[in-house]
């Protein structure tokens, strides 16, 4: 029976209410986090980490707003409003995280010239956070996915997951989305055909 690690997708500040990009709600799947990190065997995080004037970022391009999409050289990307830099307050993890058992961090974002949603790879599908083989290193073959946000971060690490053969779960109830022009939707959508198993544990 291969192990099975719960992955922890950008339970940062800066995506909390009050933080510089803010997914509504994002603090409120804090207990049901925790609650899942302290029942799971494995535990995982992930971090953004840009660094100052990040390619993604809108104050980066002069004339464009949050929430405008480029092109860039790996295709369309959203810009984003300055968040989750390295080292501020920002990036931290939730303060009510319970993150002390997590048994790796991976940061994602740190290359200033292209973003990172995947805990897998970078937005231009090739290139590796080294996660999958960390995985298939430890004999873990299923990930459960929680975090925020559920329409980018965390779908397009579940995406991933189910390419690099393994068994994925997300937690929808301990997720929160942005749903940025329908966005959460067409994303449930692409999981649900990818194969990720979708759960909603809200009315239990």
């Amino acid at each position: 029976m291969a192990e099975e690690a719960l992955i922890v997708i950008d339970l940062q500040n800066d995506f909390c209410p009050g933080g510089a990009l803010a997914v509504a709600g994002g603090n409120e799947i804090v207990p049901l986090v925790n609650d899942l990190i302290r029942r799971s065997e494995h535990v995982i995080l992930t971090q953004d980490w840009h660094p100052a004037g990040h390619s993604s970022f809108a104050s980066s391009h002069p004339g464009k707003q949050a929430f405008e999409t480029i092109e860039m050289p790996y295709g369309p990307q959203t810009l984003w409003p300055d968040h989750c830099i390295q080292g501020s307050l920002g990036s931290d993890f939730h303060s009510g995280l319970a993150w002390t058992k997590a048994e790796l961090v991976i940061r994602k974002g740190f290359r200033a010239a292209i973003d990172s949603y995947s805990a897998f790879f970078e937005n231009d599908h090739t290139t590796p956070t080294g996660l999958a083989g960390y995985l298939k290193e430890r004999g873990i073959g299923s990930v459960i996915l929680v975090g925020l946000a559920t329409d980018f971060c965390v779908a397009f690490s579940a995406l991933d997951a189910v390419k690099q053969g393994f068994r994925t779960t997300v937690r929808l109830d301990a997720c929160r989305g942005i749903d940025l022009n329908g966005s959460v939707e067409a994303m449930l959508k692409r999981m649900h055909e990818a194969g990720v198993t979708l759960e909603d544990h809200s009315a239990d």
